[in-house]
């Protein structure tokens, strides 16, 4: 089943036995999301947990000038909303995009609360992915300030690596989970400076260019140890 699926892959859960994880499964709800559909609104009200069955999220903040600011990209068994579980927060700050076709299971705080009084061990997981995360920011916000395009764009692979990449003989294979425009959005390069140093990285032969949608990553320690 769809439910007890999303359960048992989110790893706060996985201490859980099958008679806990059959409790969370009668409590869980299903969305779909089209590719590009809005999930949550940043702003508006939220009292749930997320969990991702299949796809692929993105949230995000809108600058100043209207421009979208990546913060985090979000695969199958991510979750988001936990800030809303812990907190009696006025609304989400962030909002989230399917950026692929995607399957949501939903579990509503009144029931996350009740799980939690009864396997506390899960708030501490939260809690670590909630720092991380923000570790996450902390770094996205350094990378940023640095004026190194190459720096950013390292920082940019090393992550798609670890988080979207496949291991083969040949090195890390990625399927870009974004589009050159969001990779610009996201880092704040021109696709002009981003296509020209991926460019250089090939030539360096740090990297094989496999069409628009795939990079083969030779050595991903050279990335990790760019910044």
């Amino acid at each position: 089943m769809i439910m007890d699926y999303c359960a048992k892959r989110v790893p706060i859960f996985y201490s859980l036995s099958n008679k806990e994880i059959e409790k969370i499964t009668k409590k869980v709800q299903h969305l779909y999301f089209k590719k590009g559909q809005l999930l949550v609104a940043e702003g508006e009200y939220a009292d749930s947990l997320y969990i991702i069955h299949s796809g692929k999220v993105k949230l995000i903040k809108l600058t100043v000038h209207g421009k979208e600011q990546i913060l985090h990209l979000l695969t199958n068994g991510d979750f988001f909303g936990e800030r809303n579980l812990f907190a009696n927060t006025e609304g989400n700050n962030f909002s989230a995009y399917a950026m692929e076709d995607t399957k949501i299971c939903l579990l509503l705080k009144k029931d996350f609360d009740e799980m939690m009084i009864a396997n506390p061990e899960i708030s501490i997981k939260i809690l670590k992915t909630i720092m991380d995360r923000l570790s996450h920011t902390e770094d996205l916000a350094k990378i940023l300030a640095t004026k190194d395009p190459e720096v950013r764009i390292a920082h940019l692979l090393d992550e798609f690596c670890a988080k979207f990449g496949t291991i083969t003989e040949k090195g890390v294979l990625i399927d870009l989970p974004i589009t050159r425009e969001e990779i610009s959005n996201y880092v704040g390069l021109t696709r002009e400076t981003i296509s020209r140093k991926l460019s250089k990285f090939a030539d360096m032969d740090l990297l094989t260019l496999i069409g628009n949608k795939q990079i083969l990553v030779k050595n991903q320690k050279i990335f990790s140890e760019w910044f």
